[in-house]
């Protein structure tokens, strides 16, 4: 059947809307052109109204007769002059006029004293960096003009630089990251630390846009984003950066904010995520934030490296597979992992071969969320195997079996991260205060803000694929057992978390003492036998639908 066309009125509606809307602004700006003379005899009338009414309110009750008495003279007399009606109204209109006049005081054209003296210091600043000995006519030169080169000036409350232009000379050599990094910590530190700056080079017309960026809000806490699946919200960013917004609640109102979406799944260039940064900078409220996203369509399986409980409150809740803090329990997770993507991958591979949809329990999506693995496999160094051998198979394949892995590593341990995850993880967070050359490093391009040393927790900048650098704010998804978090952000946790499957007062300990074999685990089916992926078989008839074996709590955690 023929896909039917639109409604007119719902193709062209919004562009109907905004001309409608345009030349009704147009319309109301000619009307208040045309009407400002009487706009402002009307204003003036009312204020010598006020101002009699007050002079009327102000006269002692015994003096109201004469006034009375002299304002019926003056009317009288008025009235027999000749030609006083008349005067009496220019008159009248004269004095309306004038006190209906425009009182606010004129913008001062240009800036004051201590702005320019600022101006004069920055391109004093800069004329080390643009100007050379063999310039016969140089923009820059000590004790020069700077109103030459340096446009489009505006400044704050406080007197710094808010939004600058500057002009340099064609020889700047502005293609290499070097000479420009020079220029944008010079500005930055002339202009005031402690803020956030954008910096757009127009290498064709020689000019530098300096713009001092507004924090981006903290205050948006874990909910419901309006989403389909297959994506995933890290943070918020910037108006302007992304072509989307979405609807957000704050408290009884709703704003709309552009969104850091990240798009997994069989169609996904950025399959598996890397999120780097500081102790307290918020990666685990990143993986919280993903991990309760994720439990609406899919399956979770967590380990924490740490030790530090942040994922207690998804212990036991549906599609939890596990949440694993020792190096036995993790290990067996992640074998398990393995293998269910080795199964996923033959399922699919037959159903294929005979045209057929996938199985149902492959299109399911399986996230795999580590928080900092190598401290993990520090721990485990006495004969056990490292925990990133077992994800070379999920990196390496996980987007065609619909598996997503999400690592959450530390500075300090960044170098210790296999290749497999460096070389896997398309898309990249750094949070947390961090050097140019750090971000540079992780997220393989150098922002296009000045990053300062004091953030608030989840902040910091993402890059997905070979995207641009953008900020990022992480929404608040504390824990909900920690005492420091306030009612508000814990209520909005606990909202989101899935019923538990598991009665809390029998849920065992997830210290694990010894490792599981695989082959002893608890499942629904037998689990497959590992198959190599180079030896599948191309001519068997396709698997029948299994469903995908989720490990019991009680079997990867063990005893405690």
């Amino acid at each position: 059947m023929a896909r039917r066309p639109l409604p007119r009125i719902l193709s062209t509606g919004s562009a109907q809307i905004a001309r409608s809307r345009e030349l009704a602004r147009t319309a109301a700006d000619s009307a208040t052109d045309v009407l400002h003379p009487l706009i402002t005899i009307t204003r003036g009338l009312r204020r010598l109204a006020s101002a009699g009414r007050r002079k009327w309110s102000d006269t002692p009750k015994d003096k109201r007769g004469p006034l009375l008495f002299l304002m019926a003279s003056v009317i009288l007399v008025v009235a027999l002059v000749p030609y006083g009606p008349l005067l009496a109204v220019i008159t009248l209109m004269a004095a309306a006029a004038w006190q209906g006049r425009d009182r606010t005081p004129p913008a001062p054209e240009g800036p004051d004293e201590s702005q320019t003296q600022r101006l004069q210091a920055l391109y004093e600043a800069l004329v080390p960096y643009f100007s050379t000995a063999e310039d016969p006519a140089p923009l820059y030169a000590h004790g020069g003009e700077w109103d030459k080169v340096l446009t489009d000036f505006e400044f704050d409350d406080s007197g710094r630089v808010s939004s600058l232009v500057v002009r340099y000379p064609a020889y700047f050599t502005d293609g290499e990251p070097a000479a420009r990094a020079r220029i944008e910590q010079l500005l930055s530190a002339k202009s005031g630390r402690g803020r956030e700056y954008h910096f757009i080079w127009d290498e064709e017309g020689n000019q530098l846009t300096v713009t001092v960026l507004a924090p981006l809000p903290t205050d948006i806490a874990a909910q419901r984003f309006v989403t389909s699946p297959g994506e995933t919200v890290l943070g918020f960013t910037d108006p302007g950066e992304v072509p989307r917004t979405l609807p957000l609640t704050h408290g009884e109102e709703q704003r709309d904010v552009p969104p850091v979406v990240w798009r997994t799944g069989v169609r996904s260039t950025e399959p598996h995520l890397l999120a780097v940064g500081q102790p307290g900078s918020g990666t685990s409220t990143l993986l919280r934030s993903i991990a309760l996203q994720a439990l609406q369509y899919g399956d979770v399986l967590i380990v924490e490296g740490g030790g530090t409980g942040e994922y207690a409150c998804l212990t036991g809740r549906d599609g939890v597979l596990a949440v694993e803090c020792a190096v036995a329990g993790a290990l067996a997770s992640l074998e398990w992992a393995a293998h269910e993507t080795e199964r996923r991958l033959i399922a699919v591979n037959r159903a294929r071969q005979a045209g057929q949809a996938p199985p149902e329990d492959t299109r399911r999506p399986l996230w795999i969320v580590l928080d900092r693995p190598i401290a993990l496999g520090l721990v485990g160094t006495d004969g056990h195997q490292d925990p990133q051998s077992l994800l070379h198979l999920p990196l390496r394949h996980g987007r065609a079996a619909n598996v997503t892995i999400v690592v959450a590593e530390q500075f300090d341990h960044l170098d210790l991260l296999s290749d497999a995850v460096r070389q896997h993880t398309r898309a990249r967070v750094v949070l947390g205060p961090a050097t140019t050359e750090q971000l540079a490093a992780v997220l393989g391009a150098p922002p296009h803000t000045t990053p300062t040393t004091a953030v608030p927790p989840g902040r910091g900048y993402a890059r997905l694929g070979t995207g641009p650098v953008l900020r990022l704010q992480v929404p608040a998804t504390p824990d909900p057992y920690d005492d420091a978090t306030s009612d508000a952000h814990r209520q909005a946790v606990l909202d989101l978390l899935p019923p538990r499957t598991t009665p809390a007062d029998a849920e065992p300990a997830v210290v694990t003492t010894e490792a599981v074999p695989i082959e002893k685990l608890p499942v629904e089916k037998p689990v497959l036998e590992k198959i190599p992926l180079e030896k599948i078989p191309m001519d068997k008839p396709p698997l029948e639908e299994v469903p995908m074996n989720k490990v019991p709590t009680e079997a990867m955690a063990g005893e405690s």
